[in-house]
């Protein structure tokens, strides 16, 4: 069951996704939500407090969707191929159908880069995304599963900053994912 906070922090995402975090405001988020003008403001006083809730919506739904992902993981042989073709298909969802989403983390991601409060937010996001990412290539064949999933979550970082950013109709990930992974690969025999 979606709550009214919640509505606001969806409607406060599509305002950070579609319109940047210049146009982040109470008012904005409200006229978005269809909410009336002050009930932002009733469950975050200020802009500082809806961007760290904004963020904290974020990982709640990110933490959904890494689930999910696991999920599917979890049903079939883990292979290179199956791993390449999964992560694949899960960066072009977040490139596509939650591409409102992911420019909305990235826009938070940029605020951070001024807000101490939001870097160590995403830190610990980060701790807890290579916890769950880590076991998968450890399953591979990595010997250094942290480090390895660092260099396959920047990657997957900037092919989504580029996709969302200057989107291309011939997108695939496929090639890039799998080539970091079968040269990270031959580094496990």
């Amino acid at each position: 069951m979606t709550t009214r906070k919640d509505q606001v922090l969806d409607a406060a995402i599509r305002v950070l996704g579609t319109r940047g975090t210049r146009q982040l405001t109470h008012r904005a988020v409200d006229a978005e939500a269809r909410l009336p003008q002050g009930s932002t403001s009733n469950y975050f006083r200020n802009r500082d407090a809806l961007v760290a809730g904004v963020l904290d919506r974020l990982v709640t739904q990110d933490e959904q969707a890494w689930g999910l992902f696991s999920a599917d993981l979890a049903n079939v042989t883990l292979t290179l191929d199956t791993f390449t073709d999964a992560l694949a298909q899960f960066v072009d969802e977040l490139a596509a159908t939650a591409r409102t989403a992911t420019l909305a983390r990235y826009a938070i991601f940029l605020e951070a880069a001024h807000h101490e409060h939001l870097r160590e937010q995403i830190d610990t996001r980060r701790h807890r995304l290579q916890s769950w990412g880590a076991p998968w290539l450890r399953r591979l064949g990595s010997p250094h599963p942290e480090h390895d999933f660092a260099a396959l979550r920047s990657l997957l970082d900037g092919l989504l900053l580029h996709q969302c950013t200057q989107p291309s109709a011939e997108f695939d990930p496929t090639v890039p994912v799998r080539a970091l992974l079968d040269g990270l690969s031959r580094r496990w025999s």
